[in-house]
């Protein structure tokens, strides 16, 4: 029997690869249009978001409007506010009189979500997706596996979203090392207890993650339990932008601005806004720092050292500690360290989705070998146009720092909804923002002089 002839027992709209916030956003609002067959399927067992960085005290850095669908629809049953009404808490936010909700109950919320949409299956690894032409036409052949028993299964979809998330980033000549006690600060709350029986704790990195370890960290030193060291390799431990206007970048209206302009400038672009989304928030800097002044109180000397511009060139294990050589790149001074645990705060970075390696020829690539996107978020394909592959957080190299915004998420599941009906179920303004990017189209270009 050739391909054409057979007849797969269903065939989905849309299969989601991953269960981020947001294909889960996704899920969400496709579930709400009640007009296309969507399955969303994710190798862990339940939802859990970055669950080894769940620390007490640490809140989500954006606004609870930024949940899986309120940028999009404030009347969706799946809004963060409909939640706090469902667990009685409506009195109980409303008088905490802030917007950064706490990073545990986003991620309750969103296994709130999650338990409601019969679309989505956890448990599930995609192993490979390839086109195939079938009598009802092209698809896409989804090869499934199942967690608890092994077993295999075959989906079929007209179109993909990919959201499978960034993988920790560390740097190669450090990478080796891992091990018990040289992690990733995504693993933190999953091997914390261990950790905190060390005569000595390093953190490295200068992002949001680093800081709340390392204030985690400091908190539950009691009596010098430990010493603690904090370096980066960065000019030094600063905020990240949230100014009003610089909050802005983070629109619609940037990411349509930035889509435009050259790979070269976007790329130019993206080296100048590391603290538009790499930095430290202010309030965690003020904990910090606040933290630090008590334990000084009278002219003690806490076993804690801070030294940014400082740069781990080396770390190698010693016995049952490690030696870490540290530069000073400003002054060029090299020393060595020694350290029992060294919790590696150093970000997260795209990964290509392993079950498109059969694809890889039927995708659109640029000069430094990433995948091209189009500006309404499918992956540029060849011979594909019509069964899209729509790309969730892997897109910042062409649509800019609002990517990985959980700020934005909603936005896009509407362009990419939209772009499924082929007409607008979600509406989508084209006018969000103050300030003006580019120029605005009433002036005049100015001759060249």
């Amino acid at each position: 029997m050739s391909l054409k002839q057979l007849r797969p027992k269903k065939i989905y709209d849309i299969i989601g690869v991953g269960i981020g916030p947001f294909n889960l956003g996704l899920a969400a609002m496709l579930d709400e249009t009640g007009g296309k067959e969507a399955l969303f399927l994710e190798k862990r067992t339940e939802f859990n978001w970055h669950k080894g960085m769940l620390i007490d005290g640490t809140t989500l850095q954006v606004p609870f409007f930024a949940d899986l669908v309120s940028m999009a629809d404030v009347k969706s049953k799946y809004t963060f506010l409909n939640y706090l009404q469902e667990h009685n808490r409506l009195y109980h936010f409303y008088f905490l009189e802030n917007f950064h909700i706490p990073r545990k109950e986003y991620n309750h919320y969103c296994r709130w979500a999650a338990n409601q949409l019969e679309s989505c299956r956890f448990g599930m690894t995609v192993e490979q997706v390839r086109p195939v032409d079938l009598a009802e036409g092209l698809l896409y052949e989804v090869i499934v596996k199942s967690e608890s028993s092994g077993e295999t299964d075959t989906y079929y979809a007209r179109h993909l979203s990919v959201g499978i998330g960034t993988s920790p980033s560390v740097p190669s000549h450090i990478e080796r090392q891992l091990g018990a006690k040289v992690i990733h600060s995504s693993e933190y709350m999953n091997k914390k207890e261990e950790l905190l029986q060390a005569n000595s704790i390093t953190v490295i990195g200068s992002g949001q993650s680093a800081a709340e370890v390392f204030y985690d960290l400091a908190l539950l030193q009691d009596n010098d339990s430990y010493t603690l060291n904090w370096f980066t390799r960065s000019s030094g431990f600063f905020p990240m932008e949230y100014s009003k206007l610089g909050l802005e970048y983070f629109s619609p209206d940037y990411t349509n601005f930035f889509y435009q302009l050259p790979a070269s400038k976007k790329d130019d672009l993206l080296k100048k806004q590391d603290l538009l989304y790499k930095g430290i928030s202010m309030d965690t800097i003020a904990d910090i720092y606040d933290l630090l002044y008590e334990k000084s109180v009278g002219q003690v000397k806490p076993e804690i050292h801070l030294q940014a511009m400082t740069e781990l060139v080396h770390l190698e294990r010693v016995d049952d500690s490690h030696l870490l050589s540290l530069r000073q790149h400003v002054t060029g001074e090299v020393f060595e360290l020694q350290s029992d645990v060294v919790i590696l705060g150093t970000g997260y970075a795209p990964s290509f989705p392993h079950f498109l390696m059969s694809m890889q020829e039927r995708i659109e690539w640029d000069k430094k070998n990433r995948y091209q996107i189009t500006n309404d978020y499918r992956l540029m394909t060849k011979g594909l146009e019509d069964n899209h592959i729509f790309i969730q957080n892997g897109e910042l190299h062409t649509h800019g720092v609002g990517a990985p915004d959980l700020g934005l998420g909603a936005h896009r599941n509407a362009v990419i909804i939209n772009k499924l009906y082929g007409k607008e179920i979600y509406p989508v303004s084209q006018k969000n923002v103050f300030q003006t990017f580019g120029m605005e189209p009433a002036w005049k270009p100015a001759p060249v002089r």
